[in-house]
């Protein structure tokens, strides 16, 4: 739902010119350094990108999921590591908060996380839990005004620079499944919070994961998301669905990207004489990507205003996730090819943008569970 496409195309201008401007240029730097660096992030705070899609009320731009996406796709013009750190605080990292938190909780800290003060991040997976969420054993008992919590998360998102984490453990050990879960707040410097060494991964160089351990974690009980137990996975499973639409889109940014450094490669280069644009077999790998990005393109957009509708979107932000995703590994495989010799070189970045976009099709939900999602669903309205 665009509201004001004057307004929207003045912020879509911007964030195309600070991604050419700015950010393809420092792509190599920040993925030899594995860092971004402290001018750019500063210049991400002055655009507002921390805040794209938190309420107005709170500082943000409160963007809706449609000019969000519509904004995710310029974003995904350069590595995707530059989105992973702004994109917690709209996304994963604070939308537990935007959806479900209490009127305390969202003043506190909404602000925060627009300005790009505090870095959120979102404490859901464990070491014995990935696809099977629910079953995770990270617990939360109640000790007067506090919940002690013990657990270790794993693979979580900007924690080595998080302020705040979004942490889903289970308060009720009688309840194994979904209705035993709530979630908590938790601040970085909390004792008995720590976090483990970053992980070595294959690509996102700039973005980083690690452990987040808790130990006798002392929370207040003032930050339990929403102040109600037992409905922290529900809060998880909508942050999700937003969350599968944001990936889809960034999957289709991406792959743009990569069609375009393909295109303009082929149109370059020379072989028999001729630019191998002109050979068919490279114009069949052309046509394919530009056919499935305008296909997925298409499913993010019709997604996003589904939700603006106010609509149930689980399947439609599932099916979004999963073509979206499998589309852009598949463009990812083309476009090395295209550039043959020269793409499996770090020089021409096509290499890297190849590892980077192997996540897409792993996080937020596996392709797989995004498949059992969409059949559950299926299968759930035919039986009523």
């Amino acid at each position: 739902m665009i509201r004001d496409q004057e307004t929207l195309n003045i912020l879509l201008d911007t964030v195309s010119r600070f991604v050419r401007e700015r950010l393809v240029p420092n792509e190599s730097r920040v993925a030899e350094t594995d860092h971004i660096p402290d001018e750019i992030v500063a210049e991400m705070r002055e655009l507002g990108l921390f805040g794209l899609s938190i309420p107005e009320e709170h500082g943000g731009m409160g963007l809706t999921m449609e000019e969000e996406v519509l904004a995710t796709f310029e974003i995904g013009h350069t590595s995707p590591t530059f989105r992973s750190l702004f994109a917690t605080n709209n996304g994963i990292g604070g939308q537990g908060i935007v959806i479900d938190g209490t009127p305390e909780q969202k003043a506190h800290w909404l602000p925060k996380l627009v300005t790009g003060e505090v870095i959120g991040s979102f404490a859901l997976t464990e070491p014995d839990s990935g696809s099977d969420a629910a079953s995770l054993r990270t617990s939360a008992i109640r000790d007067g005004e506090h919940y002690v919590l013990n657990g270790t998360k794993r693979y979580i998102t900007n924690a080595p620079e998080a302020g705040v984490f979004t942490v889903m453990a289970r308060t009720d050990p009688a309840k194994k499944g979904a209705d035993g879960i709530s979630a908590f707040i938790v601040e970085r410097g909390t004792p008995g919070l720590s976090l483990g060494p970053p992980d070595e991964k294959m690509g996102h160089k700039g973005s980083h994961t690690c452990d987040v351990i808790f130990e006798d974690c002392r929370v207040p009980a003032a930050n339990l998301i929403g102040g109600r137990e037992g409905v922290g996975f529900k809060t998880a499973m909508k942050v999700l669905d937003k969350g599968r639409i944001n990936i889809a889109a960034i999957s289709v940014g991406v792959a743009e990207r990569m069609l375009a450094d393909a295109l303009r490669y082929a149109c370059e280069r020379k072989q028999f004489g001729k630019p191998i644009a002109e050979f068919q077999l490279i114009q069949a790998m052309l046509a394919d990507s530009k056919a499935e990005i305008y296909a997925a393109r298409s499913m993010v957009v019709d997604a996003a205003r589904r939700r603006d509708e106010g609509r149930d979107v689980g399947t439609e932000a599932a099916c979004a996730k999963m073509f979206a995703s499998e589309m852009c590994g598949r463009v990812a495989d083309r476009a090395v090819q295209i550039f043959g010799g020269a793409g499996y070189l770090a020089e021409y970045g096509i290499e890297r943008f190849y590892r980077d976009v192997r996540l897409f099709r792993i996080f937020e939900g596996t392709t797989q569970i995004q498949q059992l999602v969409i059949a559950r669903n299926m299968i759930r309205g035919f039986n009523g």
